[in-house]
């Protein structure tokens, strides 16, 4: 069970985004015995699901990992350009040709989605996870 701030926190949202996805009846939450609003993980997986099929759109490719966020930071050279961009509390470094950068028009500020597709996927429980036994 996740707490709202939890939920949120794994979403990349606020509490009060959540709060209103529970009472919009868009994410079930139950009451725990102290009346706090808890979501299921099933539930709240299944809710980040639909969100990233939602974000993903129309487009087809066979990439699955996708994250939206903003430029933060571009290096040039002659050559070629690495490119940093905040997603959510993600930072995700692209490096690219420079060609490739400004065709595309990187600069900082600029909205882009990072797509990832990867052979290798490294998964981790996080430290705060394996001692609270979920």
């Amino acid at each position: 069970m996740f707490r709202i701030g939890e939920a949120a926190a794994l979403l990349g949202v606020s509490p009060d985004t959540v709060r209103r996805w529970v009472d919009a009846g868009r994410l079930p939450a139950r009451r725990d015995d102290h009346g706090h609003r808890t979501v299921t993980g099933e539930d709240l997986a299944a809710f980040a699901r639909g969100q990233i099929e939602a974000e993903s759109g129309s487009g087809r490719s066979s990439a699955r990992n996708r994250f939206r966020g903003i430029v933060t930071e571009v290096v040039r050279d002659a050559v070629m350009a690495q490119v940093e961009i905040a997603a959510g509390p993600y930072r995700v470094v692209s490096l690219m040709s420079r060609q490739a950068a400004d065709e595309l028009g990187l600069d900082v500020g600029v909205v882009a989605v990072a797509v990832i597709k990867s052979t290798n996927v490294v998964v981790e429980i996080p430290e705060d996870v394996r001692t609270a036994g979920r």
